[in-house]
């Protein structure tokens, strides 16, 4: 299915979103501040010895409780730093979040990021300064590219139910483009027990694309079926993260908000120990 055949939504910068350069000096840049902390792309960790694979088990990743917010880190962000998990290539940010009904993130500046926003329960009402405003809800995928900067913000829209969601920072493969929203349903293209892709490099693609060579896939599964995953570039690792159930990767048994990152590999095989949804990002290993 091509990208026009199913539901889209896609704003460019307006005149308007052109001054948002300027409101970005004096606050600190996204990109340079991430930048400065990657290194330590894929380090062996006590649970795998092997060179090629990494585990972050749910148990592990950091946390912060702020009241409103409930956040769990599967690399380091903010007040929770880990030399050994800055980053895995490219992805830098994966954050699992829960917010309180009508709490959110004020309007707050990003610049050079490609920012994924996956909701799994409940509905996030994103205002920015491209002059969008949009409910993302569970069965959706958002994008920004901030690119040379933007201002937004994120609420739960609802005054009585939490809303729970993805929150996925990519290094871009180019700097200072001109800022972008998309955000689509993802509901036709859903696939049972195989993996079906929602971001891509490509904007012809199924999914949203982003300015960098990443592909994000999304699986649901049914106790005991599995499905065989082709890196889609040479060069590129993946990161597996499990959003509910239990599934074997690589002979590494893997349950529920556990990550796992593998590289040099052609492929990787998701087989589900119960029933099991999984996440997958394909991403480029190095940040050149």
């Amino acid at each position: 299915m091509r990208r026009k055949d199913f539901i889209k939504k896609s704003l460019i910068a307006t005149a308007a979103g052109a001054t948002v350069p300027s409101l970005l000096n004096g606050k600190e840049s996204t990109y340079n501040r991430l930048i400065d902390q990657v290194g330590f792309n894929h380090l062996p960790n006590k649970e795998i010895k092997k060179m090629n694979k990494v585990i972050h088990k749910a148990n592990t990743r950091g946390h912060a409780n702020h009241g409103w917010l409930d956040s769990h880190h599967s690399f380091s962000f903010a007040n929770y730093h880990n030399p050994e998990r800055m980053n895995f290539g490219v992805l830098r940010v994966l954050n699992d979040d829960k917010v309180d009904p009508g709490m959110g993130f004020g309007k707050h500046p990003h610049d050079n990021m490609e920012i994924i926003s996956i909701p799994l329960e409940g509905d996030l009402e994103h205002k920015d300064s491209m002059g969008n405003t949009t409910i993302i809800k569970e069965g959706d995928v958002q994008v920004m590219s901030a690119g040379t900067g933007i201002f937004h913000s994120e609420y739960n829209k609802s005054k009585d139910r939490d809303v729970k969601f993805l929150q996925i920072w990519v290094f871009p493969n180019k700097k200072n483009v001109e800022p972008r929203y998309d955000q689509i349903s993802i509901r036709e293209i859903e696939k049972q027990n195989q993996f079906y892709q929602v971001l891509s490099p490509n904007a012809d693609d199924d999914g949203v694309w982003v300015h960098q060579d990443a592909w994000f896939s999304l699986g649901k599964f049914e106790n005991g079926t599995a499905d065989k995953y082709q890196i889609k570039k040479s060069g590129n690792g993946v990161y597996a993260f499990v959003l509910e159930g239990e599934v074997e990767i690589a002979g590494e048994q893997l349950s529920k908000r556990d990550g796992m990152g593998i590289w040099d590999a052609e492929s990787i095989e998701v087989k589900a120990s119960e029933d099991a949804r999984v996440l997958l990002m394909d991403v480029p290993m190095s940040l050149s």
